[in-house]
């Protein structure tokens, strides 16, 4: 008897059927997938910002220069790509404010809504209160702004969970995303003041391949209904399959070492010490190695056996494929910024559909 916590349909893993449409509005479903593309899309520009040498082309954060917000002509191309990626980081922020209300106002109703606003008020608030602290003390007084919003971001997010009863999932990965948003602006700024640390640099990419994976589970938990879940695939399977989701953090890990060891370290005036990043790039392939064939494996049994995430193992093993393909052209063509962009790119849309094959080794109870 196959190890199983789900019905038979076809085959003893096949699931409940086809899921429930969606439940909520086109808008709401609209932002939702505008999230978590632009997400992917500001991936991409902050590589763009690494890779052109354009890390430090706003000199100073959360201005560009002392007198001006925006670049300058004498900062030229530099400045206009990092401000570019700072202006993705706004339209990434106002989106995920956009589905927090929407989610807030589907599942919680008005009550909800209106205590998310209050908090959005006293956030703005407590900023104001450490920025002008901090400029009366004398010391950078922006980044003090950040750490006050971020922390009256995260206590209304604990009173919203506490009084929400309906679609508790969604309420959560959607304050998750706008708290995400707005510690990266923070770390991005960090990042600016500690002239591109290679650490919180790899930090800063990490942090946004997170935010990625959670907009995902976003779209795939919008879909269904809002039910107890259940495992539909083996016990075995699901182990397995958490252990290629450690195959995959460890080669993004090296990963984004081999990167801040690399000749692309964001700005001509910044040198990397420390790692060699030639040693690097071979421990990178390693466990990349050791991730295609386990999702190799995972894919064949899958379809063999007709368990639920098989569709999505097959996209899985197609991004993987990809990325290996451009892991191995990369460093033939001595790292070129367009293969390397991608790269960074295909990591995050990896982890991403990883994310979607975890989450449908459960689905909701019919």
């Amino acid at each position: 008897m196959p190890d199983t916590a789900a019905p038979a349909v076809t085959s003893p893993y096949e699931g409940h059927g086809p899921r429930r449409p969606s439940t909520f509005g086109r808008p709401l479903r609209v932002l939702a997938w505008l999230s978590f593309i632009a997400e992917v899309i500001i991936i991409g520009t902050g590589g763009a910002v690494r890779l052109t040498g354009s890390g430090l082309g706003c000199s100073e954060w959360p201005l560009c220069t002392p007198e001006s917000l925006v670049p300058t002509p004498e900062q030229g191309i530099h400045g206009i790509i990092e401000f570019g990626n700072r202006t993705m980081t706004g339209v990434v922020g106002i989106i995920a404010i956009a589905v927090l209300l929407l989610t807030l106002k589907a599942v919680g109703g008005r009550r909800s809504l209106n205590a998310a606003l209050w908090f959005a008020l006293a956030g703005i608030g407590a900023g104001v209160a450490c920025y002008g602290i901090a400029w009366l003390a004398g010391v950078p007084a922006f980044p003090f702004f950040s750490l006050g919003l971020l922390l009256a971001t995260v206590i209304g997010a604990a009173h919203s969970m506490r009084i929400t009863t309906h679609r508790r999932d969604l309420t959560l990965l959607a304050w998750i995303v706008l708290i995400g948003v707005v510690a990266q602006a923070f770390v991005g700024g960090i990042t600016v003041l500690t002239g591109l640390n290679p650490y919180i640099v790899g930090f800063h990419y990490a942090s946004s391949l997170v935010l990625v994976c959670v907009t995902a589970a976003y779209l795939v938990r919008m879909y269904e209904p809002d039910a107890p879940r259940e495992r539909v695939v083996p016990r075995w399977f699901a182990m397995l399959s958490h252990v290629t989701g450690l195959a995959l953090a460890v080669t993004i890990f090296f990963g984004v070492l081999t990167t801040g060891s690399g000749p692309h370290s964001g700005d001509a005036n910044v040198v990397r010490d420390g790692f060699d990043a030639t040693i690097l790039a071979h421990v990178h392939s390693w466990p990349g190695y050791v991730l295609a064939a386990l999702v190799a494996a995972l894919t064949v049994i899958a379809w063999v056996q007709r368990l639920a995430p098989r569709r999505w193992l097959l996209v899985l093993v197609l991004v993987i494929l990809v990325q290996v393909g451009v892991g191995i052209w990369q460093a033939r063509e001595g790292l070129p910024e367009l293969l390397v962009g991608i790269h960074m790119v295909l990591a995050s849309l990896s982890a991403a559909a990883y994310t979607v094959v975890v989450l449908n080794l459960k689905r909701p109870v019919a």
